[in-house]
């Protein structure tokens, strides 16, 4: 028989709560840092996935157009050849008469119409305000057919676009703030004031809500900025269905899914939702997709209705209000079913508890405190994007570009850069070079175009651009110097030394790859800054910030190559410049997530994205933004990235190595401040605390 004594139940039964505490506090612990990673891993993958399977290649396809001719006969005639020529692209339909074929451009009924007249003359008909974009390619795909038909062609833009929004960009950023103030509130207020949730408190809030943020688009799109004009009463209104609908959706589904309804949220209004909207692109050049979800979700809603009343006289207005109408009722009746289910399944469940304490990271805050950056983070966000964003690229025009004026005689060159100059003052920086060394200037991207004039052995006169550049500015180039050609009498030959590629027609890849780069470093930084905080000290920080810089930009690379097939080849080169950039990106959130807790997102967003994509030149060239962002352009992150996938993709990897000093530079920096930052903070925490009762003895005796 066993001599050892056995330990009382009680202290067993505590060793195993304890056992199993630690079990569980373990669990939770992997729990979050497996969270940590796979949220930002989704948001990255949704977006670069979403945005470049959409719009890296958009080509058309059943575009709805209209053809009138002399007769029924000569019609139908006309539009069958039309549709064989141009098939998938167009999907062709026959008008009664010329005041039919107008009244279906206007009704945005078809996107374009060709009206023949029956004497060797046509009509190209469309509607610029309903998008520049679809109203460029419908001139381009009828414009050639009428030629063929040997009828003399004119167009005719039945809506132009107003000179203060002459891109016609203000509609689509106001959209894109209305969506984001929709979805963005729910997220924090289910983490920090979940007591909020009860919808006789929530309703109230959101319609508050939405009429604050109505106003604040309003006021900056139009008293501010200009972007649009009048309609003032039936634009507030619209802005704020949009939002309330957005967010009644948006309640319902943090019902349903939690924490996780942010990304559902992301999902359909800004992933599928901005490429179905028609705003940006037409989406009759994207998947077939989007032709579908354009049909129902708020994005394109919200636009089409703003459109509809700035410059189509409300025409087709009640179509759209009422799918925001609609949604903003379904999503009010499924959270009331949602509840009523909740309650019958267990009558005494409460509201979830509160998963973040304090934004800021630091002590808690009162309950003041949280609702206030509740509403003043998502305004904040609002307001940058809104400003900096339209204010950069609504008005797009040259500025200084710089384009190299070649002639076998020197002083010719000068004679037509000094004309030049003269009748384009300000729009183009112009430079004598020789002919010979015109098409270098314009590979090594010294100047974004060369005018080259005839000469005895080269009769005709030559324009040099590099597609793969910039397609805004060489578009920009091309037109102002056919013109230039035409008004001279000189035949013109177009010469594209560096053509983007079929995978990437519209040049936009390497900012969306740089997006995902820029994505990947910041997002990791502000989750982890929430889900696991014991992780920002820099000992532990840097092995996770540099594997996950490696693993994210092969994510997206992955994406971007072998999934969608927008890039062929260049893996390592591009895996390791990604890598650099999101690593810096992570270190420079690091800084101010240590500051300012989850509020990081406001400068790291205003100096990456928002600051950073006008002066990236991936979407609008820098030399048709305003100055600042030129300057920028040499400075930030996001322009490093873009120009280093650019070059990279096109031209050799040609200053790569200058924008990786760039990456450097800015590591560097950060990780400095991080160091600092410990460092004050570990001080300030070793410091012994002051013992009040010795502190008021010492005071008695001084």
């Amino acid at each position: 028989m066993s001599n050892q004594v056995q330990p009382p139940v009680e202290e067993v039964d505590q060793v195993d709560a304890a056992a199993a505490d630690a079990a569980r506090a373990r669990k939770e612990k992997i729990a979050r840092y497996v969270g940590m990673l796979i949220f930002p891993f989704l948001m990255v993958s949704m977006m670069v996935t979403g945005y470049l399977g959409a719009m890296h290649a958009p080509t058309p396809h059943d575009l709805p157009v209209a053809v009138v001719g002399a007769s029924q006969a000569d019609a139908t005639r006309l539009a069958d050849a039309l549709e064989a020529s141009n098939r998938p692209a167009l999907d062709v339909r026959v008008a009664d008469s010329a005041g039919q074929a107008r009244a279906l451009v206007t009704d945005r009924e078809v996107v374009g119409a060709v009206v023949f007249s029956g004497s060797g003359e046509a009509t190209v008909l469309t509607a610029g305000a309903a998008g520049a974009s679809q109203a460029s390619t419908v001139n381009q795909l009828l414009v050639p057919f009428v030629a063929s038909q040997d009828a003399a062609v004119t167009t005719d833009d039945l809506a132009p676009l107003p000179a203060h929004d002459s891109a016609g960009l203000g509609v689509m950023f106001m959209t894109t703030a209305l969506v984001l103030a929709g979805y963005m509130p729910l997220s924090l207020i289910l983490s920090a004031a979940p007591e909020l949730l009860r919808k006789r408190r929530i309703y109230p809030l959101l319609a508050g809500w939405a009429a604050l943020i109505s106003a604040v688009v309003w006021f900056i799109a139009n008293p501010i900025l200009g972007a649009i004009e009048g309609h003032t009463a039936a634009v507030l209104v619209i802005c704020w269905l949009g939002v309330f609908a957005i967010s009644c959706v948006q309640l319902f589904l943090t019902r349903i899914v939690g924490p996780l309804a942010v990304l559902v949220g992301m999902l359909f209004l800004m992933v599928l939702g901005i490429p179905a909207s028609n705003l940006g692109m037409s989406v009759h050049t994207m998947p077939g997709i989007f032709s579908v979800l354009y049909t129902f979700l708020p994005s394109p809603a919200i636009g089409e209705a703003l459109r509809s009343v700035l410059y189509f006289g409300s025409n087709g207005l009640a179509g759209h209000l009422v799918v925001l109408a609609v949604g903003a009722l379904v999503g009010i009746a499924l959270t009331v079913l949602v509840d009523a289910l909740k309650r019958r399944k267990n009558p005494e469940a409460a509201l979830p508890e509160p998963t973040l304490a304090s934004f800021t990271g630091n002590r808690p805050q009162s309950t003041r405190a949280r609702y206030a950056t509740i509403v003043l983070f998502p305004l904040a966000m609002v307001v940058m994007m809104m400003s900096i964003m339209t204010s950069s690229m609504y008005q797009p025009s040259p500025r200084e570009l710089p384009v190299a004026v070649a002639a076998s005689d020197p002083a010719q060159a000068e004679q037509m850069a000094a004309g030049l100059d003269r009748s384009m003052e300000g729009m183009f920086d112009f430079q004598v070079t020789a002919p010979g060394d015109a098409e270098q200037l314009v590979v090594d991207r010294t100047v974004v175009g060369a005018f080259v004039l005839p000469s005895a052995d080269r009769p005709t006169a030559t324009l040099i651009t590099a597609g793969a550049a910039g397609m805004s500015q060489q578009q920009a180039v091309t037109t102002v110097f056919t013109q230039v050609a035409q008004q001279q009498g000189m035949p013109l030959t177009k010469q594209d030394v560096t053509p983007l590629s079929s995978n990437d027609t519209v040049g936009t890849v390497s900012m969306y790859l740089a997006i995902g780069w820029m994505m990947s470093g910041f997002m990791l930084i502000i989750v982890m800054g929430t889900a696991a905080p014991e992780l920002l000290a820099l000992r532990k920080l840097l092995p996770i910030m540099a594997g996950w810089a490696v693993a994210m930009s092969a994510v997206v690379w992955t994406i971007a190559g072998p999934i969608i097939g927008a890039v062929s080849g260049h893996a390592w080169q591009l895996i390791g410049i990604g890598a650099l950039a999101t690593f810096t990106i992570s270190l420079f959130t690091a800084v101010f997530a240590r500051l300012l807790g989850m509020l990081a997102v406001l400068p790291v967003i205003l100096v990456v994205m928002f600051l950073g994509v006008p002066a990236s030149g991936g979407g609008l060239s820098i030399y048709m933004s305003p100055e600042i962002f030129r300057v920028l352009h040499d400075v930030l992150p996001m322009p490093a990235a873009v120009e280093s996938a650019r070059s990279i993709l096109y031209f050799g990897g040609d200053g790569v190595g200058g924008h990786a000093v760039t990456f450097l530079i800015w590591a560097a920096a950060a990780l400095v401040c991080v160091i600092a930052i410990e460092w004050f903070t570990g001080r300030k925490q070793s410091t012994p605390p002051v013992d009040p009762v010795a502190e008021g003895r010492i005071a008695e005796l001084v």
